[in-house]
Order: structure tokens, then sequence, then C-alpha cells
């Protein structure tokens, strides 16, 4: 996962009895629609039936599909039933919120749907990220409907990710969650959560499988960055046999990886090398801190990066080097964003919960990686962090 997708207000509380996975993600239950199916309606079914669709699966209680909670069947019932889908994903796209984004939309095309896909603002995509293909289903903000029949939400963990889209998600007629950060808040009225879940995308492609759309060369792309940024190019924890077998046919539908691999990691300008140099050489070991495990941690100011001409979205591998240290666990960068906040990103190997330490902090993420936002000086901001990954009961230093 990426240092982007992991700013979520509130941490939630998820019991799923989690279903046997398959190859192509989870088990499908009787009527499901996947490859040799036919399940999926005309695109002319007419707004009386998506306004008969919306509310039905917002009335009615969840049975339960065999899912394991994930409400498939509310979710393909409203998607065949609407002539119009919005996307929406969250702010300051990764490439497992924009490849999701981008290749559901290009699956609901094939389906004959009208498709607008946005983010809030700063509507601009990352540069690491132009080469993903669809990007012409996208659209400003300012140009979706304000209350939109049909919304599906993608890699956010609460509405406040959504920036300026978090009204239009209140007031569509229906809103279908799809995500799997531990810190989901609970928003939405249909949800495809699950925290297990290597990426987004693994439920996207669930999704369109259910939908019966093969996967094309493009939808495929888009599906490999999001799954290769979220598992940190296949070396996190997160990375399972399905994660694997997920990975061979997305290989296998045209996807290649050095493409992918070199738009996503093994490329920047010169510029990048001098900020990198200069964080690395402002880092800071603190081997007692994090219950004794270590802490690393630097910073980059908004001045370091326009010295060099350096755009923000350029700084996401930063924490990869840093994270490298062998005598500290967690390792933290602070980057200025901007509009002059800081934006915190937080990596441990496993012994440290810090998506439990940022939710503390107004943020949220997973246990082995992280992040908040936060106003203030770096040094006063690292204060509170070291307090928060302060294990319980061990007291503050006098």
């Amino acid at each position: 996962m990426s240092a982007a997708e992991d700013r979520a207000v509130a941490p939630a509380a998820w019991s799923h009895g989690w279903p046997s996975r398959v190859a192509g993600g989870y088990r499908a239950g009787h009527g499901d629609a996947g490859p040799g199916h036919d399940p999926v309606p005309g695109a002319g079914n007419g707004a009386a039936a998506s306004a008969a669709s919306v509310a039905s699966a917002e009335a009615a209680p969840d049975a339960g599909d065999g899912s394991g909670g994930l409400e498939w069947e509310k979710a393909l019932e409203l998607i065949r039933a609407a002539d119009e889908v919005v996307l929406a994903c969250h702010v300051v796209p990764d490439g497992d919120a924009l490849g999701s984004m981008l290749a559901l939309g290009r699956a609901l095309r094939s389906l004959g749907k009208r498709c607008l896909a946005s983010f809030g603002e700063p509507f601009t995509v990352p540069g690491i990220l132009r080469f993903l293909p669809g990007q012409e289903l996208l659209v400003e903000p300012g140009r979706l409907p304000a209350s939109p029949r049909l919304m599906v939400s993608l890699d956010a963990a609460g509405r406040a990710r959504l920036g300026s889209l978090a009204g239009h998600a209140d007031r569509a007629g229906a809103l279908i969650v799809v995500d799997h950060h531990a810190s989901n808040t609970g928003f939405g009225g249909v949800r495809l959560v699950d925290p297990d879940a290597a990426a987004t995308a693994v439920l996207v492609e669930e999704l369109i499988r259910r939908l019966g759309v093969p996967l094309d060369g493009d939808i495929a792309q888009n599906l490999y960055a999001g799954l290769a940024s979220d598992t940190g190019s296949f070396k996190y924890p997160c990375t399972t046999p399905e994660v694997h077998d997920l990975a061979g046919r997305l290989l296998t539908a045209g996807v290649r990886p050095e493409a992918v691999s070199r738009e996503l990691w093994d490329r920047a300008p010169f510029g990048y090398l001098q900020v990198l140099a200069g964080a690395l050489a402002r880092a800071r070991l603190e081997r007692d801190a994090a219950g004794g495990r270590g802490l690393v941690w630097t910073t980059i100011a908004r001045a370091d990066r326009d010295a060099r001409d350096v755009p923000y979205d350029q700084l996401e591998g930063v924490i990869d080097q840093l994270r490298r240290t062998d005598e500290a666990e967690v390792a933290v960068v602070c980057k200025e964003n901007d509009d002059g906040d800081w934006y915190v990103s937080m990596r441990s190997k496993g012994a440290v919960d810090v998506g439990r330490a940022c939710v503390a902090l107004g943020g949220g993420g997973h246990r082995t990686a992280a992040a908040f936002t936060t106003a203030g000086e770096p040094s006063a901001v690292i204060d509170r962090l070291r307090g928060a990954l302060r294990p319980s009961g061990e007291a503050a230093p006098s």
C-alpha cells in the first residue's frame, strides 16, 4: 500500500465470518455472475427500474448471500439496474485507488453503462499514475451530478476521504462502498469492505468477475497497478497465495509487470535524488522509542522540494528507504504538502501497530502501514507520535 491512501478519520471494528477464497477472490454464491453467464440486463433499463432497485436494496434487511458479510448481491442488483454510475476514490489517489476506479469504470462501460469517475480537489492525477489506461473516464468534480442515483466509493476508509465529493455520497440514491482498510468508518448503504483483502483492487476484480466482464489488457493493468502498489510490489505481509494467483491472471490478460514497476518505482526526476539525499541526511534514529523497538524519522518541507522543482506526489518512495533501518521497527516521514499541512506516513515491520497510533492522532490505516495529516511544527508532531507509539502502561519520560 502506498503512503497516500491511508488518511481515514476514525476506526471501526469489523467482525466477519470470511468465506473460503478461490483463485478469483471470494467463492461466488448461487446466481452470481461470472464468465460464461449473462445475467446483466441491457443498458436501457430505464429510470423506473433503477429507482425500484435502489429502493429495494436500501430497504431490505441484509439476509446475507453466503459471502461472509460482504453485500455482493445488493451491489450487483444496483449496478445491473443502473443506466449511469458515478465512481469516486479518495483524494490524492494512489495506485490502488485510481487503478481500482478506472478498472471498474472500464468494466461498466463495456456493459453499456454511462460512467463518470472523479476524486475531490486537487483534481490532478499524480505523475506516477498518468500511465494508467482509461483516464478518459475522469471528469472534474464539478461536472458530476450533485445527487447521483448510484455512486460507488473506492478505497476510501471514510466519507471525509472523499473530500469535496463527500456531499455527493450523502445525497446519492444508493452508495456502494468498496474498501479494504481496517479503519473504515462504516459509511455507505451497501458495503464490500474486507480488511483482510490485500488491496481494494482485489475486491474490484471480484466485482468485475461477478458482473460477467472478462479481463482485457486495460482493466488488468489498472488492477495490477493497485495490487502491486498495496502489496509493496508483492513484499508486504498481505501478499498471500491468492494475491499471486490474481497477479498471474492479470499477467495472462496482457499486463507487462516490468512496465508497471518502472512507472511506479523505477523512475524519478534528478531533483528527487537530491530531495531524498536531504531527507536521509536529516534522518534521526531513536532506539528507545516505540517501546524500545526503535523509531527512525525524517522530514521533507515544501521548501526542500520547491528548491528542486519536485512535486509532492514524487515523495512516495522516501518511506521505503527509511524503513530499511535495522535498528528501527517503525519508520516515519513527515511531508509538508502544498497547503502547509504535514502528512505523516508510518510503516512498521509488524511488531508495532502503527494503524492504532494513527487513529489516535486523527488518521488511520493498517497495522503495518498508516498515516495522518496535521498542522504544526514537525518537532511537535513527532512528540505526539512518540506518545501514541508508547506501549500501554509505559510512563512518559520525565
